[in-house]
C-alpha cells in the first residue's frame, strides 16, 4: 500500500480540480457554436442580397452602384 504525504495529497486535488474547471469551461464554450452558426448565417445572407444586388446593378450599366453593393459584401467578413 503506498502512503501519500500531506504534499502529495494536495497536488492530487489540485490536479482533479484542475481537471474539473477545464472539463466545464470546454462544455460551456461548446455551446455557443449553434449562436455562432446562427450570426455567421445571417451573414452570408445578407452578403447574398448585396452580391445579387451588385449583379444586377453591373448587368443594367450602374457600375458605380454594383461596386459600391459588392464592396460592402465584401467588408462583412474582412477583420
Amino acid at each position: 500500500m503506498v502512503k501519500y504525504g500531506f504534499l502529495e495529497r494536495i497536488k492530487m486535488k489540485q490536479i482533479f480540480l484542475s481537471l474539473v474547471f477545464l472539463f466545464f469551461i470546454s462544455s460551456a464554450n461548446a455551446g455557443s457554436c449553434p449562436m455562432m452558426a446562427g450570426k455567421l448565417q445571417k451573414k452570408i445572407e445578407e452578403a447574398t442580397k448585396l452580391h445579387d444586388n451588385g449583379m444586377k446593378a453591373h448587368k443594367s450599366g450602374d457600375h458605380a452602384k454594383s461596386e459600391e453593393l459588392l464592396k460592402k459584401a465584401l467588408s462583412m467578413f474582412k477583420g
